[in-house]
């Protein structure tokens, strides 16, 4: 009985590999064989760095909202603690822009976190 290959489908399998190493350096965007391997590390990482980008935006919005709060004299913590006890709920992200974007109505968040903290 002769031997049954599968061409067409180990044919796509490869192009859809090689497709994805398009514009790879050497010979991982025209091996299978080692385009297969860089193509597995970069979804890897894409996997991973997909979850961590949520991390590294949390940071630089608390950096942008530390910047903000020191010149208005108060520290992080105790302006989030501050809105915290206020009722204030607003995210990390709206702070920061409004910080960046709209002084005025951030310094009134730092008024009323102070006056909470106060109070």
């Amino acid at each position: 009985m002769p031997r049954a290959r599968n061409v067409a489908a180990t044919r796509k399998r490869r192009k859809k590999v090689l497709k994805k190493a398009k514009g790879y350096f050497g010979n991982k965007s025209r091996l299978f064989r080692y385009a297969k391997d860089a193509v597995d590390r970069a979804e890897s990482y894409a996997y991973v760095h997909r979850r961590k980008r949520k991390t590294e935006f949390r940071q630089l919005w608390i950096v942008r909202i530390n910047a903000a709060c020191r010149a208005e004299g108060i520290r992080y913590g105790e302006f989030i603690h501050g809105l915290d006890k206020a009722g204030i709920e607003l995210n990390r992200k709206v702070i920061s822009e409004l910080a960046i974007h709209e002084p005025d109505a951030f310094k009134e968040l730092v008024v009323k976190a102070k006056a909470s903290l106060e109070a």
